[in-house]
């Protein structure tokens, strides 16, 4: 005999007021890149400050859609779609106890394309704010679900005996790519041993690679990029470039004042 059910009255009208609610809850997704998170207009504020923005879907923000593991989980921002010049990209995640990623001052010639993984502590939409030459903003957004917990674990680099021994090593790489309009570009790729640690783990202070440059083989600047402890540990980092003569050099710099050099 089939089970039958019987809702009163007042039950079934608030259910049907709350129906279009349920759904506009339901339809929010990693395509929607206005503002629908609480945290939205702290970290516009926190960020951009009072400056002036506007939404742009050129720019990419690409994420995996489920972070299978929270402490690794890989991040592009790219840009170059704009066809513009870009002095600096801000990357952030809302939901994140450290809201900031990195901060990325490409120079003039240099593809603003940057990619590395971050800790993610729950889901959460990130944003790349990217600054133009016109000092105009666009936004890009992407959204990550996670079952969280990346930012607030001990990093697995500081459980081997030899990590201590390791720090800093990089391992580096460049090669040529086709890049959005075809065109040939030099991709960077490197990674670095560096527990990254958050500083939200109990008896561990926060220690974490705070700065990175990049220069050519005259020294001069060519990226320059400021980290925060959200970013993962021993972070493999790419960034593209036109194409260039000679050695260029990296140099990376930690918050406790430990250099690290590559020459690619």
């Amino acid at each position: 005999m089939a089970t039958r059910f019987c809702f009163s009255r007042p039950l079934c009208v608030a259910l049907i007021l709350l129906l279009p609610l349920l759904l506009s809850l339901s339809t929010i997704s990693s395509a929607d890149n206005t503002t629908n998170s609480v945290m939205w207009d702290y970290t516009r504020k926190l960020f951009l400050g009072d400056a002036t923005y506007q939404f742009d879907e050129r720019i990419k923000v690409e994420l995996p859609t489920f972070a299978e593991d929270s402490m690794q989980v890989p991040l592009l921002v790219d840009a170059s779609a704009l066809g513009q010049e870009v002095v600096q990209i801000i990357a952030w995640a809302d939901y994140n106890p450290i809201q900031h990623i990195f901060t990325y001052y490409p120079q003039p010639g240099i593809v603003p394309l940057v990619a590395l993984p971050f800790k993610v502590q729950q889901s959460t939409p990130v944003r790349a704010a990217v600054q133009l030459a016109s000092g105009e903003w666009r936004v890009g957004t992407g959204f990550v679900d996670a079952a969280g917990g990346g930012c607030t674990l001990p990093s697995m680099t500081r459980m081997k005996d030899d990590w201590l021994t390791r720090l800093g090593d990089i391992s580096a790489g460049r090669f040529v790519r086709l890049g959005f309009s075809q065109e040939q570009i030099e991709r960077y790729r490197f990674r670095v041993m560096h527990p990254m640690d958050s500083g939200l783990v109990a008896n561990i202070p926060s220690f974490y690679l705070e700065q990175i440059e990049l220069r050519d083989s005259e020294d001069k600047i060519l990226i320059h990029m400021w980290l925060s402890p959200a970013v993962s540990e021993n972070p493999l980092i790419t960034f593209d470039s036109q194409l260039r003569d000679g050695a260029n050099t990296l140099l990376l710099r930690d918050n406790d004042g430990n250099e690290f050099r590559q020459v690619f």
